[in-house]
This record gives structure tokens, sequence and C-alpha cells, in this order.
């Protein structure tokens, strides 16, 4: 489907803007194009007097020629306009309607994406999406539409006047036209791939720039600045290459488009002119065509900038249609739960799930009764927070079923089920806003006090009361301000003041010294009572007093049980923890020998 129709289909809502604002277009061209044909009437009127257009109408005295001619004048000015007025504010509010709209569909489509998809995708691109691309659709209902309309309605007015005025002129100037468009349609196809193009080269730079300043602390601590610089210039020489190639294209429209005018316009000036030296044609039908002729041919130089502006809008269009074209996952359907019923009894039955096709889990088959705290526990990539993204159904299983309370979560709708959930991970997010902002983040209604209190049981309420600001302390962005402990215990404050029936806290306390997670896990012992409590920890001691203790190994559960069951198996479990309690052995040993 061509991009102007899927642009069209999707700005149903705007249908009369559009109307109103190509009608408003086409009554300015014809005022537009009225005076060039007063210009004649007048010189007319000068030369023949008595014999002249408007003496045949009935005005006889020159003069009052003129006036009548100065009052239409003054009219069609004003005409003209007031329907430039209405154009311009038409499209103008057109383009900043459709580019709110479209901005607000992109984000909330991406939101209601897989996390799959964010996987195989590029921060940047998306960015130019949202901006660059929905930027540059704005800029085009802005002026494009309106350039196109004029100009062939340009053509095909001023066409029918030379009809009128000398068929056989009309034929001989109106030859140039379809070589001009055929010129410009020939350079428009050789450019679109290449601008879209362009737009992809933007995509991958804005998102190595974003990436950069994101991570402008590790660039720094390995002092690769250099390194860096020359990545960005890369990608900038490459992005300005592909500019340089749509360029080549657009810049040698116009001088072809000048070529076909000036034989158009010449051959106007001399023919005519033959015509009216052997009174074949009126002087004043000889200026009517001079002057027409210049609307009528040398806007169409401008159709170089329109289909320059044209193609980057078929890029931008292509980009932004095709990202709403991917499937999404709707959150508001399915049966409704009520988070006041939740118990909490979750189980898994034959459960996989494999991505890009390597299996990631394999038959995970487990029950985690109402209330309980399970701990899943092995190596990195066994497949652990895999199986915590299923439960929130960040993605889909292949086969198997998840049970919620004996419902499967698939029939469940979506929003409830994740409302029904607090989720702590391992890479924080926090929003460019206030401690208190980021604590109540998705509790908006919660009060200060309900907001310490969740501080407090999260061991945070100490190191926020030592700032100045307290609780209105701005994190900066993504939290850049906080120590990695102290954003962690700000997730975990969070998830409290939720108060989901079930708790998820996927590495929660990887980011804290063991003064502090000792701390967090006597809050967590008052916390986790009365709800069912999922937790992933690569520290052993952080789980050792669950209820049961899954352990991971190649996408499959291959031992569970208690911590002291799990240890006198003298399994893979055992095997870990032997290892860890060496480690913190050797570094009390350290810590021994340096006191």
């Amino acid at each position: 489907m061509h991009p102007f129709k899927r642009l069209f289909q999707y700005s149903k809502n705007y249908q009369k803007d559009i109307g109103l604002g190509v009608l408003y277009s086409s009554i300015n061209k014809v005022f537009d194009i009225m005076p060039e044909i007063l210009i004649g009437i007048a010189i007319d009127t000068v030369v023949n007097k008595e014999r002249s257009l408007l003496a045949k109408l009935g005005y006889n005295v020159a003069k009052e020629q003129l006036l009548i001619l100065g009052v239409i004048t003054a009219l069609i000015f004003v005409f003209e306009s007031l329907f430039e007025y209405l154009y311009s504010v038409k499209w103008r509010n057109l383009a900043q309607n459709l580019q709110h709209d479209l901005r607000l569909d992109v984000y909330s489509h991406i939101q209601n994406l897989d996390i799959a998809y964010f996987e195989n995708k590029n921060t940047g691109n998306l960015l130019s999406i949202l901006n660059d691309d929905i930027n540059q659709i704005e800029r085009f209902l802005n002026n494009g539409i309106n350039s196109i309309i004029q100009v062939f309605l340009s053509s095909i007015l001023i066409g029918i006047v030379f009809f009128i005025l000398n068929p056989s002129i009309a034929v001989l100037s109106l030859l140039p036209i379809p070589f001009i468009l055929f010129g410009a349609f020939y350079f428009q196809n050789k450019i679109g791939p290449k601008y879209y193009e362009v737009r992809e080269n933007a995509g991958i730079l804005n998102s190595n720039l974003n990436n950069n300043i994101l991570g402008i602390a590790t660039i720094k601590s390995f002092t690769t600045e250099n390194y860096e610089f020359k990545k960005i210039e890369q990608l900038s020489s490459q992005y300005k290459k592909a500019n340089y190639n749509a360029i080549k294209f657009s810049s040698a429209i116009t001088p072809v488009i000048r070529m076909a005018v000036m034989f158009g316009f010449m051959i106007i000036l001399v023919y005519g002119g033959y015509l009216t030296l052997d009174n074949q044609l009126n002087v004043a039908f000889y200026s009517i065509l001079i002057f027409l002729s210049q609307r009528l041919l040398w806007p169409l130089t401008d159709l170089s900038e329109i289909t320059d502006n044209y193609q980057r809008s078929l890029a931008s269009i292509n980009r932004v249609m095709d990202l709403l074209k991917i499937p999404t996952k709707r959150i508001d359907i399915g049966q409704e739960l009520a988070l006041r019923n939740i118990k909490g009894h979750i189980e898994c039955k034959e459960l996989k799930f494999s991505y890009t096709n390597h299996t990631i889990l394999n038959n995970i088959s487990i029950k985690i009764n109402s209330g309980e705290t399970v701990a899943f526990v092995g190596t990195t990539g066994s497949g652990k927070s895999t199986l915590l993204k299923l439960l929130m159904r960040f993605y889909e299983k292949n086969s198997g079923q998840i049970l919620l309370d004996g419902k499967d979560i698939s029939e469940l709708n979506l929003s409830d089920l994740r409302r029904s959930i607090g989720y702590v991970s391992q890479d924080i997010f926090l929003v460019n806003g206030s401690i208190a902002d980021n604590i109540a983040y998705g509790s908006f209604q919660a009060s200060r006090e309900e907001i310490i209190h969740a501080a407090k049981l999260a061991e945070a309420h100490t190191f926020i009361s030592a700032f100045e600001e307290g609780y209105d302390k701005m994190v900066g962005e993504r939290g850049q301000k906080l120590s990695g402990g102290q954003k962690q215990r700000i997730a975990i404050a969070r998830a409290i003041l939720k108060n989901p029936p079930i708790l998820i806290l996927d590495e929660a306390t990887s980011a804290v010294d063991n003064e502090t997670e000792l701390a967090i896990q006597k809050s967590l012992e008052k916390l986790v009572i009365g709800r069912t409590t999922i937790i992933v920890a690569h520290r052993l001691s952080t789980v050792r007093h669950a209820d049961k203790i899954f352990v991971f190994n190649n996408g499959e559960i291959i031992e569970n049980g208690k911590h002291e069951a799990l240890v006198e198996k003298n399994g893979m479990y055992a095997s870990l923890w032997n290892i860890q309690m060496g480690e913190i052995n050797l570094n009390l040993k350290l810590q021994n020998s340096i006191v």
C-alpha cells in the first residue's frame, strides 16, 4: 500500500479537515492567478481604450475601466489573502494534531510490544521514529501537501485559460509539462530508497549517541573517549554518505526542470509574439499568456524541493506505519482479577520456552503454595529470570501452562495480572523526579506517611533523611545521583508500597553491601508474611531461609527442597554453597589479618 494511503487511512478522524484544507488551497490558487489576467486586461484598456474588452461589456470610458480593475484587484487580493490564511491555519493545525496523535499512538504501541522486541531493536532507532520521522511528516503536512495541490491546480487552471485564449499556443506551451513530471517522478523513484537508507542510518547514529551518553562514566573510567569518538565519526560518515547519495539525485531535478521550463516559455514568447504582430492574437491575450506562463512553468521548478520533501516523508511514513503494524499484546482483555481475592498459588506444568531456536526452559513443573517464599538459584543463563518474565507475561510460553490460583494466566486480564505482582529487578528504573515520586511510582495516590513507611521497611529511610531535601531530593536521569544500593532500596520500597499479593525479587539485593543486605532481609521477613514471594539470587545467604529452593541448570530444575536438605544432598546447590562460604571465610581471614 502506498505510504500516503496508509497515512490517509490513519487520519480518518481528520477527513473533514483534509477536505477543507484542499478546498482552501484550491480557492486561493484561483484568486492567485487572476492578477496576471487583470494585468493583460489593464494593458488592453490602456492600448485599445474604447475598443477594449471592458468596453464591450458597456464600460466605454478608459479611466472608468481602470477604476473597475482597481476595485476588482483589491477584492482579489483580499480573498486571496483570506484563503491563504485559512489554508495555512488548517494545514498547520492538521499537521500538529496528526503529529501529536502519531507520537502518542507510536509511544503507546511501543509500550505494548513484547519485551523480546526490544532485545532485537536499538533504542536510538525507536527514538528516531518517535522524533525525527514524526517531525518529518509534520513538516510535509505543514507545507508539502499545499505545495503539491497548488502546483498541479495551477497547471490545470492556467492550461484551461491558455486553451480559451489560443489553443495552438496552449498545446505548444504545455508540451514540456509531461517531461517535467516524468523527470520529477523518475528522480523521485530513485531517491525513495536512498532516503529510507538515510533514516536507517540516522537511527543507528542516534542509538549509539544515546548509549554513549548514558554510559559516559564507563567511557571515562576506561579512557575510551577517542575510541568512541572514532566510532561515532564512522557512523556519522555513513549517515553523511547516505545523505550525499540522496542529494546527488535531488539536486539534479531543478536543472532538468529549468531546461524544460525555458523551452515552454520560449514558445510562448516567440510564437505568441509572431501571432500578435500578425494581428492573429490580441495584445491583451499575449500579455496574459506571457504573465501566466510564469505562473504555469516556473513554479514547476519547486518540484525538486517538493519531491525531496515528499520522498523524505514517504520514508518516514513507512517507518512509522511499519512500527504500528507490529502485533501488540492487549492488556485490557481476558478474565478480570480482583486483587483482594488473589491467594497467590502458582503452578507451572511442563513449561517450555525457546528464543531464537535456543531452548531456555525445558519441561519446568513447579508448585508454589499461597504465602510461601521460594527461591530460584543457579548459574547465569540457567533460566531463572526467564521464568519470572513468563510469569509476568513479558514473554509468551511455547507450551505448557502457568496457573495462578488454578487459572491459566494466558486467559487472565494482563493488566490485572501485573498489578497483582510487585517486581523488583536487578536493572532498576527510576524516573527523573524526586525520591518520593519514585517510591510512589505506580501507587500515585499514596500519602507521604505511606511512602515513608515503605522506605523504612526497605531500610531506605535513614539515607533518605540524610539528604538536605529528604524525600524531595531529585534523583537525576536514571537515578544517577544515587548509588546502586540506594536505587535498589528505593525500588524495594516501591514494591512494598504497591502491597501486592505476589512479590518477585530478581537479584534485588545484588547492589547492596552485606550490612544493608542483612537489614533488608530482616524487613523482608515481615514483608513476605501473607504473600507469595519469589526470590532470584546468586547470593545463597539471601535465600537460605526460603520455604523451598529450586535449583536451575541449563533450563531445567535439577534439585529442589529446603536449604539444609539440599546441602546434605551434596549436589549442585551444595557445591555453590560451599564455594560461596569458602569465599566468605577467605574474606574474613583477610580482614582479620589486616586488622
